[in-house]
């Protein structure tokens, strides 16, 4: 996990780059990283823009219960257990998951999966 502050005239923006463990990892591996990614976050001014980005091993799906948070253009109907993570910390902190708001075509929304899987 890094974080780079990049000072802007009007104002800050604050990248913070992760890479989170695979859903395959235990349950106290993702709570010590998203408690880590807590305290990261917490010592962030909150007037600066936050971009948080990196591989976060979700998927994201269009549950009505997240629609504040998330949008319609999610390639998956379900979220895997990385997905509620990441989308419970982004309604925490008043992000919003941008990559499920922008239209592609679905051949766009998806990466590279190892054929040994």
């Amino acid at each position: 996990m890094s974080y780079r502050v990049l000072r802007g005239r009007w104002c800050n923006i604050i990248v913070l780059n992760v890479h989170a463990p695979s859903e395959d990892k235990s349950d106290d591996s993702k709570h010590s990283f998203y408690e880590e990614m807590e305290q990261v976050s917490y010592h962030f001014p909150r007037y600066h823009m936050k971009i948080i980005l990196g591989d976060f091993n979700a998927k994201v799906g269009r549950e009505n219960i997240f629609k504040p948070t998330i949008g319609n253009e999610s390639l998956h109907q379900n979220s895997n257990d990385n997905g509620v993570r990441i989308v419970n910390f982004a309604t925490s902190k008043n992000l919003v998951v941008k990559r499920t708001k922008i239209p592609h075509q679905n051949i766009h929304k998806y990466t590279w999966t190892s054929p040994d899987w």
